[in-house]
């Protein structure tokens, strides 16, 4: 199974610009075999974003190869970005999330 673990994030913005290493350390931690991390640039990658209105920063996605496990806004302290993931990627029930996440997620899964 892969996962798929995005963060969603803003080239102008001051928070996400030093998250980045926050994210990929805690990323970087995790024992998951088939694990895909993706930082993604809201305007860089709005191709792949679509009509998504992304309008707190870090926003983290987290999608199995058949459903969205998680999808929100996080405070950037790393802990609570480890705490997510720890939950979430143990967890493998569906969340209630918008259409939008859902088409992002069917986009990721399609990257190689």
């Amino acid at each position: 199974m892969t996962l798929h673990v995005a963060c969603l994030c803003a080239a102008w913005c001051r928070t996400c610009e030093s998250y980045k290493q926050v994210f990929e350390a805690a990323c970087a931690e995790l024992p998951q075999p088939g694990l895909r991390v993706h930082w993604i640039d809201i305007e860089d990658e709005a191709e792949l974003v679509g009509d998504l209105d992304i309008e707190t920063f870090p926003t983290l996605l987290i999608a199995d190869d058949d459903h969205v496990r998680f999808a929100g806004p996080l405070t950037p302290q790393p802990e609570t970005l480890r705490r997510v993931l720890r939950a979430h990627l143990a967890d493998a029930r569906a969340a209630s999330v918008a259409p939008g996440i859902d088409v992002l997620a069917q986009r990721l899964r399609s990257l190689l």
